[in-house]
């Protein structure tokens, strides 16, 4: 489990010191060339630890990255760079740890090389800080965990790993779920840009129109001393009320955004946000497919990796981050502690097509659930990507049409006042 401290308001606790960590070149004992972290008191204390381990040192620096004890045996790692290791990397990273595992290398020396040959600086230095706390005698996932940079699936996936001898294994399977996600992330992502670009240009488009184009040719309209149609003078109106009032509506629209953020952050709010969410048509059921499909590789991935059901299905909850899904698995979860099947819940709770239910019922009484599982993961996952790509093959030429029609209305609103004053002294 990981080791939280409650931090206080006035900064972290007291009770943290932090120590420093010092990037070293230098040359091993057989002459090799070999670099890396070490952490230590004082730049002395580091250079003897390195010379201790048979290290001769060629470059030392304090790097940016400090680890920070509490007062008890475990300890905790705090890292000052921002932002998260990207998934592509942790994947990579894990494949590479199982191969070294795999080909009989100590866990150790198997991190020692994984901290030589990583480029991405942020694994670089995380590596470095596992391979001395399992070198100080932690296991694996507790090194891992105490990093902050590793989710409970990894983590409980590691321990389990660790605990049936089967470490090798589980990696190489934690692998194929992070490359999974990203793939899955990647091809969506790649199919959104182009409406998300369409959608820029004709915020563009529209707001110069607004601001420069309408201003010179109000300004002649109203120098002509003409009555003016409805229709522009509400175009008229809304130009001047959008750039006399911009920022009020700016703020107006952040302080909205403040508030639905800070609901939603409450029991209460979330739950209502995330039921909002699924009852919304198109969008629900994207959402929805995503959440399930989330919770089934997660807990196909646990299950095969020996986690029990239980501790899977926690944190099964928290990866299908949704608040409706995860009542109902929290109701599953109790079913199962009474010593109920996992599809009876899960088909009581009507949160979940008959497809992933049937699936388990039958993945239960055939002995391979996590099989079954990971077919209604792929099955949704290729939902998702089909159900994205015709959203997106209908939202652009809308988008079109939408930019179209806009700039069309502000066309005639203006020029039609024009064309009557000509037709008019002709």
């Amino acid at each position: 489990m990981r080791s939280e401290a409650k931090p206080n308001e006035g900064g972290p606790p007291p009770e943290w010191n932090t120590v420093p960590v010092y990037a070293y070149k230098g040359v091993s004992a057989s002459g090799r060339t070999t670099r890396g972290s070490v952490s230590a008191e004082t730049l002395r204390a580091a250079r003897a630890k390195m010379r201790s381990d048979g290290v001769f040192l060629t470059e030392i620096s304090e790097s940016q990255i400090s680890v920070v004890p509490d007062t008890g045996k475990k300890t905790r790692f705090s890292f000052n760079l921002v932002g998260r290791i990207p998934a592509m990397e942790r994947a990579l990273a894990t494949r590479q740890l199982a191969t070294l595992v795999g080909a009989g290398i100590p866990l150790v020396e198997a991190l020692g090389a994984m901290v030589e040959q990583v480029e991405h600086p942020r694994l670089k230095s995380v590596l470095a800080q596992v391979r001395e706390r399992v070198n100080e005698g932690a296991s694996l996932a507790e090194a891992l965990d105490q990093t902050g940079q590793f989710d409970q699936l990894y983590v409980s996936m590691v321990s389990a790993g660790e605990e049936s001898g089967a470490l090798e294994l589980v990696l190489e399977r934690v692998a194929d779920y992070l490359e999974d996600q990203v793939r899955l992330q990647n091809r969506i992502t790649s199919v959104l840009i182009y409406p998300a670009v369409m959608l820029a240009f004709a915020m563009i488009v529209v707001a110069a129109l607004v601001t420069v184009v309408l201003p010179q040719i109000t300004e002649l309209l109203q120098s002509l001393d003409q009555p003016l149609p409805f229709y522009t003078r509400w175009i008229i109106g809304a130009s001047e009320f959008a750039r006399s009032w911009w920022w009020a509506m700016a703020l107006a629209l952040g302080a909205a955004a403040l508030v639905v953020r800070q609901l939603v952050q409450t029991e209460r709010g979330r739950m209502v946000y995330d039921r909002l969410r699924l009852s919304l048509p198109v969008v629900g059921r994207i959402s929805r497919l995503i959440s399930i499909a989330r919770f089934t590789r997660t807990l196909s991935t646990l299950l095969a990796g020996g986690v029990p059901i239980v501790r899977a299905l926690d944190i099964g909850r928290q990866v299908a981050n949704n608040a409706v899904l995860a009542e109902a698995i929290d109701s599953a979860r109790t079913s199962i502690v009474e010593g109920a099947p996992l599809a009876q819940p899960l088909r009581t709770s009507g949160q979940f097509p008959p497809l992933v239910t049937h699936m388990v019922a039958v993945g239960e009484q055939t002995g391979e659930l996590e099989a079954m599982l990971g077919k209604v993961a792929d099955t949704y996952d290729e939902q998702v990507e089909t159900t994205v790509t015709r959203l997106t093959a209908l939202l652009e030429p809308l988008l079109i049409l939408l930019m179209v029609g806009i700039v069309l209305v502000i066309i005639l609103a203006t020029l039609m006042p024009l064309l009557q004053i000509t037709s008019s002294i002709r």
